[in-house]
This record gives structure tokens, C-alpha cells and sequence, in this order.
């Protein structure tokens, strides 16, 4: 054994870095995920063909789409970024979060025709992916400018 290997800390093991895998998780993850539950739940609601307010009630619907979904990026980039799933996935927390929240937008549009008197559409996926895309533009405006 030569002097670099015998000065090498091991890595945490035992209840103590299970613990602090599990206050990650909690602190990071779990936010998301109750956020998707949530997103999950509100498009399980039967839609209601009696009560439209016509152009207002689209832009606020819509602009409730973009907001839902930079929320999501927000809180999918904080828990890639986070480490727990390993170092290598804080440089692609960028990349990943917004394919998963893409791909989770594509499911809950698929959900929804499974829900009587609503439809997925895929300009729903395209106005939710529009939310991902602001968000990603000011974190990485924010990252960008705290680099230099």
C-alpha cells in the first residue's frame, strides 16, 4: 500500500450517509414529485363543457400551462443538480430536466383523454414545453452570470 492509498478517506457508508441520501431526497426530490402528483391530480378533473369565458379563459389557462411547467423545470433542475443521483448529472441537470418535464407534458396530455370531456393536445405539449424553455433561459441567464 503506498502513501496516497493510505490517506484516501472512504466514502461515507453506513446510517449516516443513508441519511443523508434520504434529507436529499426529501429536500429535493420530493418537491417534484408532489409537484408532478399535483400536476397528476388537476388534469384528472373532468373538464366542464358549460363554463368557458371564451379568450380570457384561454389565456389564463394557458398561461397557467407555462407557469405549471417552469415550476416543474425549476424543481427538476434543483434535484438533478442537487448530486444525489451521482456528480456527472450536475452538468446535465440543464439537458434532463427538461426532457423529463417535456416527456412528463406529453404524458398528462395522454392521461387526459382518458378523462370524460377533456382531450390532450399537442399544442398543450408545446405551450408547456414554451414554460420549460423560459425557465431554462433565466437559470442559465442566472449561471451564466454568476460564473463570470
Amino acid at each position: 500500500m503506498n502513501q496516497a492509498d493510505s490517506t484516501r478517506i472512504p466514502p461515507p457508508h453506513g446510517p449516516a450517509a443513508t441519511t443523508t441520501v434520504w434529507r436529499k431526497f426529501y429536500r429535493y426530490w420530493l418537491p417534484a414529485l408532489c409537484w408532478m402528483g399535483l400536476i397528476f391530480a388537476l388534469s384528472a378533473r373532468s373538464g366542464s363543457p358549460v363554463f368557458d369565458m371564451g379568450i380570457h379563459d384561454f389565456f389564463i389557462k394557458k398561461t397557467a400551462h407555462v407557469a405549471e411547467y417552469a415550476f416543474l423545470y425549476l424543481l427538476l433542475f434543483r434535484a438533478l443538480h442537487s448530486g444525489i443521483l451521482g456528480p456527472h448529472m450536475r452538468s446535465k441537470a440543464f439537458f434532463y430536466s427538461a426532457v423529463i418535464a417535456i416527456l412528463y407534458a406529453a404524458s398528462d396530455e395522454y392521461h387526459q383523454t382518458f378523462v370524460p370531456l377533456r382531450e390532450g393536445r399537442a399544442r398543450d405539449v408545446l405551450i408547456d414545453a414554451f414554460g420549460v424553455f423560459l425557465m431554462y433561459l433565466a437559470l442559465k441567464m442566472n449561471h451564466l452570470k454568476t460564473q463570470k
